[in-house]
């Protein structure tokens, strides 16, 4: 029985160390990938559940997709953009980039805030989708790059659904403690109702008084604005951006005539190409 008694001690601690060591190793592996695996396929499109579908205005609304499982995180570099496939009104495929406003911190889902116009062919998949109805993604896609420290500042330059870029950049560094990166945004858009995610950038505003300024710009503005009115300006510029430097970066993202124009007032006011970036 002492021998019996004896081998079993022996199998229990061979056990236990055996966990042990399977723990660590699990401990290790996770301390490697430093976070979840990403659920994204760069080659292949993957289909998400819309969960949630939440109208803004007439014509935006948030989308919340799920993730497999709770614990998941999308996959998405900072500053990326997803492909999204869908039909459009005559069923024909169409593809278009999208970003989400989420972030891989945001585990177990994404959203995307869609503003829909009336001729949009991807716009038309979105009016029609349900609860339930499944999105197809392939990504991440984008050539932007971003580590912490790479600048000084951004200023960012953002006209109508072009903000959702600028909003994920904006919201990956505020909202990381290590991040000391100062944002400059000017948003430009034609009315106050096209003002896409303003609750949430006029919170960012003021829960980061000293790191995130925000500099709205209307084409139509209503009365008492005391904002910008009608296109963004090089003045505007010159006085919501960081200035010209070796340490900061100007990124724009809006409709083709705005960029156009906002590099040519990039240009004059001697951003040179390595201080801007496009979407």
């Amino acid at each position: 029985m002492d021998f019996l008694q004896g081998q079993s001690t022996e199998t229990m601690v061979a056990v236990a160390v055996a966990v042990v060591a399977v723990a660590a190793g699990g401990a290790f592996l996770l301390l490697r990938s430093g976070k979840p695996k990403g659920c994204l396929d760069p080659e292949n499109f993957k289909k998400f559940k819309l969960v949630e579908k939440k109208q803004i205005s007439h014509n935006v609304a948030k989308f919340k997709f799920a993730l497999p499982t709770p614990t998941s995180a999308l996959g998405l570099p900072i500053g990326q953009h997803i492909s999204c496939r869908g039909q459009d009104a005559t069923g024909e495929e169409v593809i278009k980039p999208y970003t989400p406003t989420t972030l891989d911190s945001d585990l177990g889902y994404f959203e995307l805030v869609i503003k829909m116009y009336p001729q949009g062919r991807m716009s038309h998949h979105f009016r029609e989708m349900k609860v339930g109805d499944y999105l197809s993604v392939k990504g991440p896609k984008g050539r932007f790059k971003y580590q912490v420290g790479q600048v000084r500042a951004f200023g960012m330059l953002a006209g109508g659904s072009g903000i959702t870029p600028m909003f994920q950049v904006a919201r990956a560094i505020l909202e990381n403690p290590n991040d000391n990166t100062k944002v400059h945004l000017i948003y430009a858009n034609v009315t106050y109702e096209d003002i896409l995610l303003k609750e949430e950038l006029d919170n960012m505003a003021k829960t980061y008084p000293d790191r995130f300024k925000i500099y709205y710009v209307l084409n139509q503005p209503p009365e008492n604005w005391n904002g910008g009115v009608g296109f963004v300006s090089k003045e505007m510029i010159q006085s919501h951006c960081p200035a010209p430097a070796d340490d900061i970066q100007i990124l724009r993202c809006g409709p083709p005539p705005m960029n156009k124009a906002m590099a040519a007032h990039l240009d004059e006011l001697s951003y040179t190409k390595e201080m801007q970036f496009q979407f």
